[in-house]
């Protein structure tokens, strides 16, 4: 399988990122992708995704994903979530992957492992 057909393994970050940017030059769409624009956009992407589980119980969410139109739905919706990011990071040059590693690290700090493990509340309420 080659990365133009797609698979996390193969396809690069930088690889999606070439293709989106082919994408919108070709429709001349650069020109409305400001930071509010795009910002807005991501968030948009997420409400949508949101709506597909909404009023669902958490078991009812997990069965959500079972039903291959919910799926594909779900899968839309992630691809324009990950779609307005990468364009974001193309349009204002950052790189995706170093912010997301830098991103983990603080992470890591902020939540140590032995404080955090298992616990779904924020550990600083409790020090």
């Amino acid at each position: 399988m080659n990365a133009s057909k797609g698979r996390d393994d193969l396809t690069t970050i930088d690889h999606l990122k070439k293709k989106l940017a082919k994408f919108v030059k070709d429709r001349d769409w650069a020109q409305y992708h400001s930071p509010k624009n795009l910002s807005m956009s991501i968030a948009i992407e997420a409400a949508e995704l949101m709506e597909v589980f909404q009023w669902a119980n958490i078991e009812e969410s997990h069965k959500i994903l079972k039903n291959k139109k919910k799926l594909e739905d779900i899968k839309d919706e992630l691809a324009d979530i990950a779609m307005f990011v990468m364009e974001f990071c193309n349009m204002f040059d950052i790189d995706l992957s170093s912010a997301v590693l830098k991103k983990l690290k603080k992470n890591a700090k902020k939540y140590p492992t032995q404080l955090v493990k298992g616990k779904t509340h924020k550990y600083t309420y409790y020090k």
